[in-house]
């Protein structure tokens, strides 16, 4: 009977120890690193280059959030901290990416003589 308890506690830890590596692993945030360049951005008018613009501020900002401090991001710093480094270099490379493109559709604006795409 002792036995019986034991193999119950032991499928019970394996089955807490999955669940938290499938929590961990899904708390890995990977935000969506947007192109700086797209295939027709010259060709775009000026009210295309503004929704593009906003569209690029967005992708900003869902990269900004994913580096906050949240429950699921302090669990992935205890349980899988490599995974915490990994999330924190894609922000850096989609931030920096977003804000390329930024600066590109501001320059296309620009040229295209567009009153304002901020």
């Amino acid at each position: 009977m002792a036995q019986l308890n034991l193999t119950n506690r032991e499928s019970n830890l394996k089955w807490i120890f999955g669940a938290l590596i499938v929590a961990t692993l899904a708390g890995c945030a990977s935000p969506q690193v947007v192109s700086v360049r797209k295939p027709g951005d010259a060709d775009l008018n000026c009210a295309q280059l503004k929704n593009e613009y906003a569209d690029a501020l967005d992708f900003e900002a869902k990269a900004r959030k994913e580096r906050t401090v949240t429950g699921t991001n302090v669990a992935a710093a205890l349980l899988f901290w490599p995974g915490l480094v990994g999330t924190y270099a894609n922000t850096e490379e989609a931030i920096n990416a977003a804000k390329k493109r930024q600066e590109l559709l501001k320059e296309l604006a620009t040229a295209k003589k567009c009153k304002s795409i901020i």
